[in-house]
């Protein structure tokens, strides 16, 4: 059939195929690379501009496009467009050996970078170099997962260099300060100090509390959480900094 014959004599370059299985067959779809995740995210609309061929294969390496009967079979329609859009969202993208090495490699050093910046050495609280991040993931026996994407994987990464490694590491501390009315401190006093590492600062004023505070990152949601509940909007959260870098940063609320 002449329509199908183009699909065996284009060259395609650039490409990453899209494949779903369905009705006990293989159906694929030629993209450009990097195209799919920016459609699946609503960044690109212009599927034209996803697509290298806008059709559906059995094999896109061979240029094996798919019968019209087996569409029908699989999808209950033949309606390409439809059936592109259908495996663009849902299937599953094939990445060649090399590329998912480069992948894997890029989202490890992703990784490391990110846990440089949320960590720090305890003794010090200083923070600590990519490459020696990089060491200890490797000494703890991290793996990448290459379906999540780097900060997903942040914790899990810091938890196993905690355990398996010998690298002193904690996660940095956030500079807090917190103003609360003074109709509301008995609510919230002894949840606020029961979250932070140090108090740096307590000033008890005519109207409000005002309290700064070390505290582990995790515990910013419970505290905007705990004003949420019980200042009626009055309480106020603001970060101050890191405690790895320099203590002599001023607010930036």
């Amino acid at each position: 059939m002449r329509l199908n014959q183009p699909s065996n004599q284009i060259k395609l370059t650039n490409v990453s195929i899209v494949r779903l299985k369905k009705g006990g067959k293989r159906f694929e779809i030629a993209c450009y690379k990097n195209k799919i995740q920016e459609w699946r995210n609503g960044v690109e609309t212009d599927i034209d501009d996803v697509l290298q061929v806008n059709n559906v294969f059995v094999n896109v390496s061979k240029g094996e496009v798919a019968r019209t009967e087996d569409l029908k079979k699989a999808f209950g329609k033949a309606n390409t467009d439809a059936i592109v859009r259908e495996i663009l969202q849902h299937g599953e993208v094939q990445v060649g050996e090399k590329e998912r090495e480069h992948e894997l490699s890029t989202l490890w050093r992703e990784i490391a970078t990110l846990v440089s910046e949320k960590c720090v050495d305890p003794q010090t609280e200083r923070p600590i170099p990519v490459g020696m991040i990089e060491k200890a993931m490797h000494e703890a026996g991290f793996s990448v997962k290459a379906g999540k994407n780097a900060k997903a994987q942040v914790s899990e990464c810091i938890r196993l260099i905690q355990t398996n490694s010998k690298l002193p590491i904690q996660r940095a501390r956030m500079r807090v300060k917190l103003t609360i009315p003074l109709a509301n401190i008995d609510a919230v006093r002894e949840k606020v100090l029961q979250s932070a590492d140090r108090v740096e600062e307590d000033i008890t004023g005519a109207t409000d509390w005002e309290i700064t505070l070390l505290i582990d990152p995790s515990q910013f949601r419970v505290l905007n959480e705990l004003l949420q509940q019980h200042t009626e909007g009055k309480g106020r959260l603001e970060t101050l900094t890191f405690a790895n870098v320099a203590s002599t940063s001023t607010a930036t609320a």
